[in-house]
């Protein structure tokens, strides 16, 4: 005998238990329907707020997405980044732990501006991508940012149809300013290195005797007292 299944194990059992079911639940929308009626329409305030509570049961919540529940000041959503103020130091990427940062750096020889506080940048940004379909929302990379630059936004609706619109890049340059960035610091460096070579050469090398001459170790002689202590006799 095959088992039957079901809230009464039997066809008309299951017919019974449906009705009453849809009873039940048409009975708590009717329910709702009349406490929203009564209540006026939800105001849009944060959960913060004494009164977040008091129109729940209205039958609106918001026009959404003209009007939006504020979001708290501290919460953890969009990254945003101030490229004008970052001085690439690699410190973002480094402690993310999903690595969803991506930076290309190109070192300059010189001082190339300023931050808004003051700090040199010596580092060209070639590239500075975040991925936020990777991140994970931890605010890690906002705290050790030196220059403060890198922080999290209130946007918290930035849905994507395709995955790789979520890959935000910051970077300013384009290929041709980038390639010769590049090749002006490599020139600079080829600089730096032929004045070391002809440095060297022009630095006389000392003969074998000036050498053991120098080799040799010095005694160092204690220095004498300048005055005797007086001894003073007995009578």
């Amino acid at each position: 005998m095959s088992k039957k299944i079901g809230a009464n194990n039997s066809y008309f059992g299951n017919i019974k238990e449906a009705f009453k079911t849809s009873k039940h639940g048409l009975k708590l929308t009717i329910d709702h329907l009349k406490d929203a009626l009564k209540n006026e329409r939800r105001d849009p305030v944060g959960t913060s707020d004494d009164n977040y509570f008091e129109k729940q049961n209205a039958i609106v919540t918001l026009k959404y997405p003209e009007e939006v529940l504020p979001v708290p000041d501290n919460g953890r959503y969009k990254l945003d980044l101030e490229i004008d103020d970052c001085i690439v130091c690699d410190k973002c990427a480094k402690i993310c732990p999903v690595d969803c940062i991506d930076i290309a750096p190109i070192k300059s020889s010189e001082v190339i501006g300023e931050t808004s506080d003051g700090t040199a940048k010596r580092i060209y940004a070639a590239k500075f991508d975040i991925d936020m379909a990777k991140c994970l929302f931890c605010g890690l990379c906002t705290y050790v940012c030196p220059t403060e630059c890198l922080t999290m936004t209130k946007s918290y609706d930035y849905s994507e149809l395709d995955m790789r619109s979520l890959t935000y890049g910051f970077a300013n340059m384009s290929p041709e300013e980038v390639e010769e960035k590049n090749r002006l610091y490599d020139l600079e460096q080829e600089k730096k290195k032929a004045a070391k070579l002809n440095t060297a050469k022009e630095v006389p090398t000392a003969s074998k005797e000036e050498t053991e001459v120098e080799a040799k170790p010095v005694k160092k002689v204690a220095p004498k007292p300048k005055f005797r202590p007086k001894v003073i006799k007995k009578k």
